[in-house]
């Protein structure tokens, strides 16, 4: 199957509260398989655009079921709560499935 990724915006209104989501959220997604591949302010663009990004994070998961079954999970609703308090409604969550084709093709 292929990976699964999730990408994460944040625009944090309340550092003390989403540090409290950051310290929780870890132990969870964890569980699921997780790999971070890109935190905090590690984005740059090689080309113009209109997305003005704040903190992007970027997480694999081994599959898509493993990415909603941490998404969904009764562990994880708690720290939901803890992050959409100490973010901007802008905030974003994006999931991606790797493509089942190997090679250069888009």
């Amino acid at each position: 199957m292929p990976k699964a990724y999730l990408i994460a915006e944040h625009i944090i209104t309340e550092p003390a509260i989403f540090e409290e989501y950051r310290v929780k959220v870890g132990p969870v997604i964890e569980k699921y398989g997780e790999r971070y591949l890109a935190k905090r302010n590690a984005h740059q663009f090689l080309e113009g655009g209109h997305w003005e990004p704040h903190r992007v994070v970027v997480i694999e998961f081994p599959d898509k079921q493993s990415l909603a079954a941490w998404y969904n999970s009764p562990e994880y609703q708690p720290p939901i709560k803890l992050r959409k308090e100490s973010t901007s409604d802008l905030d974003m969550l994006i999931t991606l499935e790797a493509s089942r084709r190997l090679g250069n093709h888009f």
